[in-house]
């Protein structure tokens, strides 16, 4: 894409507006648990063992925090890079400067989760020459919630017309 940043003007209006929401509903398989714990070199047997987890508190495979945090980001990611569209003319430039994570229940293998993210708060940053927004994510896995999480972002809209 030659598309050039833009020097945006606090003027200009924000890429996104306080209460936006962004989300996805997935499930994690013990196959999809067991291959990222292995991947991530997370060996906790919750993670990959069976019969290990079925003795545990929880009595079941679980995914492990790190999995569904990297969930959130890529959710993040995704949406705020581009907008509501796949169309190229919404694209923006996106650094993820922070994530804060607190898990407080586990997702477990086969069970329906909803990432979401809302944002809390924007405000232009001269020196950065973008939106720092704050938003807001959690993981629930029907009533419960499973992971709290909070973003810092910044967001420069592409000119258009370079």
């Amino acid at each position: 894409m030659s598309a050039a940043i833009s020097s945006l003007r606090p003027n200009t209006p924000p890429p996104v507006r306080v209460g936006e929401r962004c989300s996805r509903t997935m499930q994690f398989t013990g196959e999809s648990i067991a291959a990222f714990a292995r991947l991530t070199g997370d060996a906790n047997p919750l993670h990959t063992d069976t019969e290990a987890a079925a003795r545990s508190r929880h009595g079941q495979v679980i995914a492990a925090g790190q999995h569904s945090a990297s969930q959130l980001i890529g959710l993040a990611a995704t949406y705020f890079s581009r907008g509501h569209s796949d169309d190229s003319r919404h694209l923006r430039e996106l650094l993820c400067l922070n994530f804060n994570f607190s898990l407080k229940s586990p997702v477990f293998a086969d069970e329906s989760a909803d990432f979401s993210w809302v944002v809390a708060s924007l405000e232009w940053s001269g020196r950065l020459q973008g939106w720092l927004v704050q938003a807001d994510g959690a993981v629930k896995a029907g009533q419960r919630l499973c992971v709290v999480a909070r973003a810092t972002l910044l967001i420069k809209a592409f000119d258009q017309g370079a």
